[in-house]
């Protein structure tokens, strides 16, 4: 039967192959990838999560069953994250079974759960496991995996915080954006609590005996950092549609007088701006959630995370803007690895620019650039030697940065005005349209916008993402009135190789001339019939760089 994912229509079947044949395109790329440990021989294709909850000890009782596509020969071994039993907190397995037989398996103290089969499956074939556990959610600060805490106004809530690999701590699984499945949530807690998770509300049942259980189904493919949960006494809100998308919010009770005025117009707005400059909103609903133990935002798939500070008697328009973005950008079209997280963040920080100068006007958005070009120097002076790209991460507490965020979102600006507005946009929706929910690579976005411009960018992405810093430029110049010329050098004063550049100056009449560089020190000059008063470095914003400008005097 047809599978229906937003706008798209696909078979079963295709939908099959086409996962296939990016899995297996990916492999010679993860090899050179961060460090996470990849089963290229298993595709995980749905996780059906059943938990219970409670108002007693912070424990959880949970099932997982998570169906599996074998797409390799011989094999005979299949690993899932799950946190280990850890001086009383983390989850304990209580057994393990494939079509109702029980199957061994060793639960690692690094985490990992290995089951052993009885043979190695035909490739193509499909099975499902089923893990019991239960256990305590280990505590982190600040938050990470299921969070049992009380809100800012003492209500005991519960909420999944994944990022960046925090869903091992409450639910077994291959917890890497390179694998995308389905899922389900079906949550038994007391009747007092709502239930909220990706996708649409399936079944909402009380059972009698002071619970309820509510079942929520994601229908289109995700990574696990974006599966997510929140059980609190929520006020929740329905909204008119945002562009055919059901539009809600989730807040604390005590909240929702102001629940509309923080999320609802920037929500609207948003989901209007990004559906069209890049394509059709990916998922079936937007929810806007409030949750305890957040700081910021948290992008999870048609269901987003605010810490409670964002609640407020004015618009959150930015902090919006940029976790709608992600909905496009790291979420439906994800990393296929945590080195290029920057085709997420980086892609949310400029879409909340380009959102800036849609509603607020090129002022507005000129600032937001200028404060962006500020934090990328700062950050570059304690971050030496750090690219964009990550190489070969490891260590999950530095996977995000500053620069991934605001240099990446300037590499997007960069790249827009090289290859021009209109090949910009329709690289852009057809990167988005091609790995709509699947994973993309850097080089694989390049080769998007390389057909898109007809342009050859290698040069442009290997200077931008993987070398650390940004240029130097010291300009000097003189107007010769006898010649009446402009003549000058520019130098660029960084370390190492030049940067290929093209800089802009313009006189007080507003005159603008380009100058493309390719070397560390190089003259130009060009006609000025008047002395053009004081030239102004970069004047339309377009470059990132630290430098000065100085008039010589003859």
């Amino acid at each position: 039967m047809p599978l229906a994912i937003g706008t798209h229509i696909l078979s079963c079947d295709t939908l099959l192959r086409v996962r296939t044949l990016l899995a297996l395109a990916a492999v010679p790329f993860l090899l050179r990838a961060d460090t996470y440990p990849r089963q290229p021989g298993v595709d995980v294709l749905h996780y059906s999560i059943q938990l219970s909850l409670g108002d007693g000890a912070d424990e959880i009782s949970g099932e997982t069953a998570i169906r599996v596509r074998f797409i390799q020969a011989n094999v005979r071994e299949v690993t899932f994250d799950l946190a280990a039993l850890t001086d009383g907190r983390g989850m304990s397995v209580s057994s393990i079974a494939m079509s109702g037989r029980p199957l061994p398996f060793t639960h690692r103290p690094d985490n990992k759960l290995v089951i052993t089969l009885p043979a190695a499956p035909e490739v193509q074939s499909r099975v499902e496991f089923v893990v019991r556990y239960q256990g305590s959610p280990r505590i982190f600060k600040p938050a990470k995996g299921l969070s049992i805490a009380q809100n800012r106004h003492g209500d005991r809530t519960f909420y999944a915080l994944n990022w960046p690999d925090g869903a091992r701590e409450w639910f077994p699984c291959i917890d890497h954006p390179y694998e995308k499945a389905t899922s389900e949530m079906r949550v038994t807690a007391p009747s007092r609590y709502q239930v909220v998770s990706n996708g649409l509300l399936q079944e909402e049942t009380d059972l009698g005996n002071g619970t309820r259980v509510t079942h929520w189904k994601q229908s289109v493919p995700i990574s696990t950092w974006l599966i997510t949960l929140g059980v609190a006494q929520f006020a929740v809100k329905h909204y008119g549609p945002a562009t055919g998308i059901p539009l809600e919010t989730w807040v604390a009770w005590q909240d929702r007088h102001q629940a509309a005025v923080t999320f609802e117009l920037p929500a609207r707005r948003a989901i209007a701006f990004f559906s069209e400059f890049v394509g059709p909103y990916p998922y079936e609903r937007l929810a806007n959630i409030i949750a305890a133990g957040l700081s910021g935002g948290t992008e999870h798939a048609s269901a987003i995370f605010y810490g409670e500070r964002t609640i407020a008697d004015r618009p959150a328009t930015n902090l919006v803007a940029h976790e709608i973005a992600h909905q496009w950008f790291g979420d439906s079209v994800t990393e296929s690895d945590w080195d290029d997280v920057w085709l997420s963040e980086g892609f949310a920080t400029y879409f909340t620019l380009l959102y800036t100068e849609h509603y607020a006007g090129r002022d507005a958005f000129v600032e937001g650039l200028n404060r962006s070009r500020r934090t990328v120097l700062e950050a570059e002076k304690k971050m030496p030697g750090q690219p964009v790209i990550h190489n070969n991460l490891s260590d999950m507490r530095r996977v995000l940065n500053q620069l991934v965020y605001q240099k990446g979102g300037w590499v997007l600006h960069m790249l827009r005005e090289l290859t021009g507005r209109d090949a910009f946009q329709q690289g852009i929706r057809e990167y988005y349209k091609h790995y709509r929910d699947a994973n993309a690579s850097t080089d694989q976005f390049r080769r998007v916008m390389e057909e898109a411009s007809g342009q050859e960018l290698r040069w442009f992405f290997d200077q931008w993402l993987k070398r650390a810093g940004s240029p130097v430029l010291e300009v000097k110049w003189r107007w010769d009135a006898g010649a009446r010329q402009v003549t000058g050098e520019i130098v660029q004063s960084q370390p190492g190789d030049p940067y290929r550049l093209q800089v802009e100056l313009s006189s007080e009449k507003g005159q603008v001339q380009k100058i493309d560089l390719t070397a560390k020190t190089q003259r130009f000059s060009y006609a000025s019939e008047s002395d053009p008063g004081e030239l102004k470095l970069d004047p339309n914003t377009n470059l990132l760089f630290e430098g000065k400008i100085v008039r010589e005097r003859q």
